[in-house]
């Protein structure tokens, strides 16, 4: 593309040579010749410390946002860098949002699974879809692994171009909504889910927070649809918040004016009520959690036309996301789930989950992330001592926090086990749970290990599965 026809986007007043940008990148070590190079101030690194070895790869051109003097190549410097990669990337693209049908999904918990559930009943109706999300990346039916719950903003620019489904389905986290990424984008549909303790080592507080979330609903189209969980505190006054909107918004609560109420919960069946109908809601995925996800994906898929029975049709035959709420069974009659819940409240939506379907004890696994917000790790442990009869703490990411300093860090808070092997934990409260005892391991999900760990497996999942093999095989040889 033309550089100085490119720069134009960013209004620019730089007379620049007359020539061709290849690529835009962020990453020195991805330089090329004849690209445009974008230094970006990150969270462990400075993209500006980078400019010379991107000069020598053969960048002809850099944007940042420091003060730089003395480059053999011409050197923009503009306001935020992130907001111009956006709009850089989105006009190298040729602006691919401006034609697909995008839903944003923003909150702390439920966003992953709300995606999941959206695009399987919008498939069954015979839309495309293409998903950005925490788990996985998926274009156009081709499966990637995600870097990021939102992609940065090249990226995102370029799955959009690439895309040729109809409808694009977003997680859109805070970090995502804070550093711009999705930035020039706007949403046919924005979906709030709820809001917990989380993310406070970046935002500040609860309020900080939630003003972030906030911002997704200021991108959304004027003919868009915001659909809103009012069954909490922060949903209610998001709903205050966009009273005066242009667009339109719908709530899922429990009040007379409330598109969508949930009447009652139990395992397996449920009952919504929706414009004056009583409906059954049945799910094969447990958890009360997991019904507020569904109703969600209900409104979503309602408002862009599914009928609603083919709706109710597409929940009833859901069966999961990857490591969320992913079930396991025993062969001596204990249930295992690995879940990637890092909140109080996901804490007690799963462990909830368990004593309701009757389990007799419950031991809860799970750690907590080095370097990363250490605030709500009280509540964390205060839930799981609550409703669960043994905490087994132990090793998460740490994220470059000495093992020993975790370790000990682990041992103030439980009395009780730590077990510094994750593997080991797993092994541990599998080995004590009977006949009816759940083990409930919770913060990994889906996600690999970054630590090598005693038992040959990679993830949560693979350590519940190496565990279960062996007991079939001990089983097949007595």
């Amino acid at each position: 593309m033309n550089l100085q026809k490119l720069l134009q986007t960013i209004r620019t007043q730089i007379s620049l040579p007359d020539r061709i940008i290849h690529n835009i990148t962020t990453n020195s070590q991805s330089v090329e010749k004849n690209d445009l190079f974008i230094a970006i101030k990150g969270y462990s690194f400075n993209g500006h410390d980078f400019i010379n070895q991107a000069i020598e790869a053969g960048a002809v051109c850099i944007i940042g946002e420091e003060d730089i003097q003395e480059l053999p190549v011409p050197y923009i410097k503009v306001p935020n860098s992130r907001i111009a990669l956006s709009e850089l990337a989105s006009a190298f693209y040729g602006n691919p949002a401006k034609d697909k049908k995008i839903i944003g999904i923003t909150g702390t918990n439920g966003k992953t699974t709300t995606a999941y559930m959206i695009k399987h009943i919008l498939e069954n109706a015979g839309h495309t879809c293409s998903m950005f999300g925490s788990v996985n990346t998926i274009i156009n039916g081709d499966t990637y692994p995600s870097l990021n719950t939102t992609p940065d903003a090249l990226n995102l620019q370029k799955h959009l171009a690439i895309s040729n489904d109809e409808f694009i389905i977003m997680e859109v986290s805070s970090h995502g909504i804070a550093q711009g990424r999705i930035h020039g984008i706007t949403f046919d549909f924005g979906l709030f889910t709820n809001l917990d303790h989380d993310h406070l080592d970046y935002h500040g507080d609860m309020e900080g927070y939630f003003l972030t979330k906030a911002k997704m609903f200021e991108k959304l189209k004027d003919n868009g649809c915001a659909i809103i969980n009012n069954d909490n505190a922060w949903g209610e006054k998001l709903s205050g918040m966009l009273q005066s909107c242009a667009f339109s918004f719908i709530t899922l609560g429990n009040k007379e004016n409330d598109e969508l109420t949930i009447n009652k919960i139990t395992p397996g069946f449920s009952e919504i009520s929706y414009k004056g109908r009583n409906l059954p809601l049945q799910l094969a995925i447990l958890g009360q959690h997991n019904t507020y996800n569904a109703a969600m994906a209900f409104l979503t898929a309602s408002q862009i036309g599914v009928p609603v029975q083919q709706i109710m049709k597409s929940l009833r035959t859901f069966s999961g996301v990857p490591g969320r709420f992913e079930v396991f069974r025993r062969s001596n009659g204990t249930t295992v789930v690995v879940d990637y819940a890092h909140t109080a409240e996901a804490f007690s939506n799963c462990l909830t989950t368990a004593k309701t379907q009757g389990a007799g004890k419950v031991f809860h696994v799970f750690g907590f992330r080095g370097d990363r917000d250490a605030s709500k790790r009280n509540k964390m442990i205060t839930i799981s001592k609550k409703l669960a009869d043994e905490t087994i703490l132990t090793l998460d990411d740490l994220n470059g926090v000495p093992p020993a300093a975790m370790l000990q860090e682990l041992k103030e808070w439980n009395e009780g086990q730590v077990i510094s092997d994750r593997t080991l934990a797993i092994q541990y409260a599998l080995e004590k749970a009977k006949e009816n005892d759940w083990v409930i391991i919770t913060g990994k999900g889906h996600e690999p290990y970054h630590s090598k760990f005693t038992l040959p497996a990679n993830s949560d999942k693979e350590t519940v599965e190496y565990i279960l093999q062996t007991d079939n095989i001990y089983n097949k040889t007595l």
